[in-house]
């Protein structure tokens, strides 16, 4: 009689089998987290030969946690904002690589604040092991006041001294210096800001901007609020031109914002850049397909989007954390 075949019923077996941890076998199986590709098809082919498969929801059960980060989109301040903005969509593709990369499923979810305590539901709900904001919009009263008893939780977004909670972020005070700086060197005197202050990342982006002004080209600028959509900034910058505004130098709070100025410009027989400078901010795919290409102020989203993981992984075990700012860099193209 041949010898008998060791059982394999459980993912501890599995892994004094294959002579690895837990942890390890758990990462070729999942295919979640770092392991060399010989190491993960081994495992795999042992747990193939013992017909052993695991439950993931047993072993998240066991392990009293969930293997979900909530990524969370707090719209109070433009509702009609859409998860297809580039921006959203390009963060969201890199924060679902960073939280991979690290053993975790991405949990996302828009949310329309209505009173003040949608954040606390959320907690509540025992959805995810944490939470990802993308933004902070007009509701960093409510995220104060979750920081307070909720730790695993890091937040997109500018920083400020009031904040309880951590957060990642570009410097978007320097940002605006720097898009100001560059349309002055260009020779440009009659300036407009496109954007949407009540958001405290653009509400920097447009003190930056101020600030790097002489005291007479800041005192002529023209204040434009402007949706955050394509559509409502569109509508927004056509009715600036429509009215006879001709500033020689823009500067818009986003990407998607500084587009739909080229696109009302380009409307109203207004060339860009021979008669109208525009700078954009952010430096999504788009920027370098408009034409003509959009300069911009750069933020570094790939490396933002590992930091927020980090971060809230170190918080998740009992580790205290500190906010990190970003350096922008203006992008220079045709537009400016």
């Amino acid at each position: 009689m041949g010898s008998a075949v060791p059982s394999v019923r459980s993912i501890s077996d599995l892994a004094r089998m294959a002579g690895v941890s837990v942890s390890t076998v758990s990462r070729a199986l999942t295919g979640k987290g770092t392991l060399n590709q010989l190491t993960r098809d081994r495992i795999r082919a042992i747990a193939s030969e013992h017909g052993f498969r695991l439950n993931v929801a047993a072993q998240n059960l066991r392990l009293g946690r969930t293997g979900s980060i909530g990524v969370l989109l707090p719209l109070g301040h433009e509702k009609a904002q859409a998860l297809s903005d580039p921006f959203f969509s390009a963060m969201l593709g890199h924060l679902a690589n960073a939280l991979t990369d690290r053993g975790y499923d991405l949990l996302l979810s828009r949310v329309l604040p209505h009173g003040d305590d949608w954040l606390d539901d959320f907690v509540r709900s025992g959805r995810t092991d944490g939470i990802i904001m993308i933004g902070q919009s007009d509701q960093s009263d409510v995220l104060n006041r979750a920081a307070d008893h909720y730790r695993p939780m890091v937040v997109w977004g500018a920083y400020s001294p009031d904040n309880r909670y951590t957060t990642v972020g570009s410097d978007n005070f320097a940002g605006g210096a720097l898009a100001a700086r560059h349309l002055l060197q260009r020779g440009c005197q009659r300036l407009a800001w496109f954007g949407h202050a009540r958001a405290p990342e653009f509400a920097a982006r447009q003190a930056g901007f101020l600030s790097a002004l002489p005291d007479d080209i800041r005192k002529g600028c023209a204040i434009v609020p402007t949706h955050i959509t394509p559509e409502g900034s569109r509508a927004n910058a056509q009715a600036f031109f429509a009215a006879g505004n001709r500033p020689d130098g823009v500067f818009a709070a986003s990407d998607v914002g500084a587009i739909s100025v080229l696109a009302a410009a380009g409307a109203c027989g207004i060339r860009v850049p021979q008669d109208l400078a525009v700078i954009g901010f952010d430096d999504i795919v788009l920027a370098q397909l408009t034409r003509p290409p959009l300069t911009t102020v750069r933020q570094d989203i790939e490396s933002a989007s590992r930091m927020l993981v980090d971060l809230l992984l170190r918080r998740m075990a009992g580790a205290e954390t500190q906010s990190v700012q970003f350096a922008p860099q203006l992008v220079v193209r045709e537009s400016a």
